[in-house]
């Protein structure tokens, strides 16, 4: 049995009462909340900076999990860790030092005493080969099930295999890291993508899982429509 995580994207707030908005999610028993972070360049779109981080952060004690769709993070991560992000996700496209990006992160603590988390996220076209030489440091793969950029896009079937890698990969080799999948996240997808990916290794034969090991997903919608989603396919799950 996989138990997993569900992280609305603040992208898919109305910013006008993002407050309430907050709340909604909150109730509908989100884990967490993903906040998209797009500078215009690596990616074709531009959302959210320190001043929208802030006004989430004085909203909620939920974890908030920042994705950085930017070209240079390594340039911010202190000051997103200080304002408040509890888990920082850069992209290894834009990342020439990917290890020592990873490395950096870890080594800070956030605004609520505690080590942020390390993330990497893998386009569609990304090989799992990718992180091949930072496993030890990463607490988290995002896997893009969407090319980044805008959401309400089409989810891509093809993202599924990664999914399998990642997990067999885990598996094979005891590593911890959580795998989170992003992009076309809904009622008519999750399921698959549990099956296809969060496979939890387990100390023995039944065991529960280690909270490192708990599989998460950035999904996009109201908080009544969150709620649908825990009501129809409940917080635990048959993986396979």
């Amino acid at each position: 049995m996989a138990v997993i995580k569900i992280a609305p994207s603040i992208l898919s707030a109305d910013f006008g009462v993002l407050a309430e908005e907050i709340a909604r999610v909150e109730a509908a028993g989100a884990d967490q909340i993903h906040i998209d972070v797009m500078d215009g360049r690596f990616v074709p779109n531009i959302t959210m900076g320190f001043p929208i981080l802030d006004a989430i952060r004085k909203r909620t004690r939920l974890p908030l999990d920042l994705h950085l769709m930017i070209v240079e993070p390594e340039k911010y991560l202190a000051e997103f860790a200080a304002r408040g992000a509890d888990m920082l996700t850069v992209h290894v496209e834009v990342c020439p030092h990917l290890q020592r990006t990873l490395a950096s992160i870890r080594e800070l603590v956030g605004r609520r005493g505690s080590p942020v988390k390390a993330g990497a996220a893998l386009n569609p076209a990304t090989t799992p080969a990718t992180i091949e030489w930072v496993k030890d440091d990463l607490d988290l793969v995002l896997v893009m099930s969407v090319n980044p950029g805008f959401g309400g896009q089409k989810f891509i079937p093809g993202t599924l295999h990664k999914m399998r890698r990642l997990a067999e990969i885990r598996s094979q080799r005891g590593l911890n890291y959580r795998i989170e999948v992003d992009g076309g996240i809904a009622l008519d997808t999750v399921a698959e993508v549990v099956r296809a990916g969060p496979r939890l290794p387990r100390d023995r034969p039944g065991a529960p899982a280690r909270p490192s090991q708990v599989p998460e997903f950035a999904c996009r919608g109201s908080g009544t429509r969150l709620a649908l989603f825990r009501r129809r396919e409940g917080r635990t799950w048959a993986a396979g």
